[in-house]
């Protein structure tokens, strides 16, 4: 069982600040007061404004190890769709405090526009309750928390539930707090339906590395061996209208692979990638982009739709190409696509 799944006995003995309240778990009226005194001398900065109802772009998924000052620093000069500062595998163990301190400070000081997530570690870790309790100064600054190794709709109810019972009586303030989750396993592939309608979860992102750990598989350029978890990760995520997020190039050097991985994502249905290294950011952000060609033709096919409907016609012609309802689709996601904003 996950240490989410533990007795509240054993809950308190491995994490005292925590104490079971009604339906989940809640962090002891000391703790937050300690937390507290904590905001008002460091993160005086007032939190950002509430981000807009339009659907954000993750194009980008930029992780960044949050132990390490310098590495947090490029939140400020780089621009990515979603920053995700990382507390789990980017984060040696005896580093894991630490990040439980650079983090927070580094949510509090941005003052940018981009998205803003943390990846905490799972809930099979044993930290995961450290983590969360370091958040809870600086969840006015925080857009999202990425689950790693998501398995269990348990798991994400844990997270839903944290975030519910911190900020206003009703939980209200932190009900824009979204959740993405990370599918590193074969069973996490068997629960993805179920995961994707958990409560606030809103993107589903693909491990490769894990992946291919957990069911013995021979990672391989050509990613052939991925194709069916790839496919099921993107076909739950458009069923739930969440954004796909495809896997890490690790081999950050070699930009005529990134672009293939990106390819092929794309053509598979990703709406985004993650990203470990600055310069994959423009490359992953270009091929998640809709060309102007693209843009223009499907604009073109949505006003032709327009007047063809009017004449009770469903089906037409545009530049030779026969469009009918499945393409007139594809051109309002195009152009949607377009749209998204930062």
């Amino acid at each position: 069982m996950s240490s989410l799944s533990s007795s509240p006995a054993s809950l308190s003995r491995s994490h005292p600040s925590l104490r079971v309240g009604t339906g989940h778990r809640s962090f002891a009226s000391s703790t937050l007061s300690s937390f507290s005194d904590k905001v008002s001398e460091v993160y005086s900065r007032p939190p950002p404004p509430p981000p807009s109802k339009k659907k954000r772009s993750r194009k980008v998924l930029f992780n960044i190890p949050g132990s390490e000052p310098r590495k947090l620093a490029k939140v400020n000069t780089l621009k990515a769709d979603c920053f995700v500062l990382d507390f789990e595998d980017g984060v040696a163990m005896n580093m894991k405090q630490e990040a439980r301190k650079l983090i927070p400070k580094a949510l509090s000081e941005y003052e940018g526009n981009s998205e803003m997530a943390v990846r905490v570690n799972s809930a099979s870790s044993g930290l995961l309750q450290a983590d969360l309790a370091s958040l809870i100064p600086v969840l006015p600054y925080l857009d999202a928390i990425v689950l790693p190794k998501t398995q269990t709709v348990e798991e994400i109810e844990e997270i839903h539930h944290f975030l519910t019972s911190h900020g206003s009586a009703d939980g209200s303030e932190n009900k824009r707090i979204e959740i993405m989750i990370a599918i590193e396993s074969a069973r996490a592939i068997l629960n993805l339906k179920e995961l994707c309608a958990a409560p606030r979860v809103s993107a589903v992102i693909f491990a490769s590395e894990d992946y291919c750990a957990d069911i013995g598989a021979t990672r391989t350029p050509e990613a052939t061996e991925l194709l069916y978890a790839r496919s099921a990760v993107v076909t739950h995520a458009a069923a739930f209208h969440h954004h796909a997020i495809d896997m890490v190039c690790i081999n950050y050097k070699n930009e005529p692979l990134l672009q293939r991985e990106c390819v092929d994502g794309v053509n598979l249905g990703y709406t985004g990638k993650q990203a470990i290294h600055p310069n994959q950011i423009e490359t992953i952000a270009a091929s998640f982009r809709p060309t102007e060609d693209q843009v223009e033709f499907a604009r073109r096919v949505l006003a032709e739709n327009d007047l063809h409907q009017d004449e009770g016609k469903g089906a037409f012609e545009v530049d030779g190409k026969m469009i009918d309802m499945p393409m007139v689709l594809q051109a309002q996601r195009i152009v949607s696509r377009a749209g998204e904003e930062l």
